[in-house]
């Protein structure tokens, strides 16, 4: 293994490094377990190339790639709207007329919470 061979203790603390197989969450949702080094200390996550690819593969397949995307505030009324993309829309089963509840976590992140439909 070539990180194993480069990694003895953690770059970030000192700490031990340990070779696991553990749960890889992605959007909070697992998408499999796969081989890791694990600071024993810091918890630190270090992967080889070919299992960062697994888990893309992994990703793809359960629709969990592609779902950032860049958009512009668009002027509705005297608010401003959001844009999702097609593919947000899907992953997240929205339909129109859902209620959402939006708050800023911070001055640059806001997040939306899905409600549940108005039937």
């Amino acid at each position: 293994m070539l990180i194993k061979m480069k990694l003895n203790k953690c770059p970030e603390c000192e700490g031990e490094i340990k070779e696991k197989r553990i749960s890889y969450m992605l959007i909070g949702i697992d998408i499999g377990k796969f081989p890791a080094l694990v600071c024993e200390k810091c918890g630190e996550q270090f992967y080889e190339d070919t299992t960062l690819e697994k888990i893309d593969e992994a990703a793809k397949r359960k629709g969990l790639w592609g779902l950032e995307h860049k958009t512009k505030l668009n002027v509705l009324g005297n608010s401003l709207a959001v844009r999702l993309s097609k593919n947000q829309i899907n992953f997240g089963n929205l339909k129109k007329g859902e209620e959402v509840l939006v708050y800023p976590e911070s001055k640059n992140k806001y997040v939306i919470e899905i409600q549940g439909s108005k039937t």
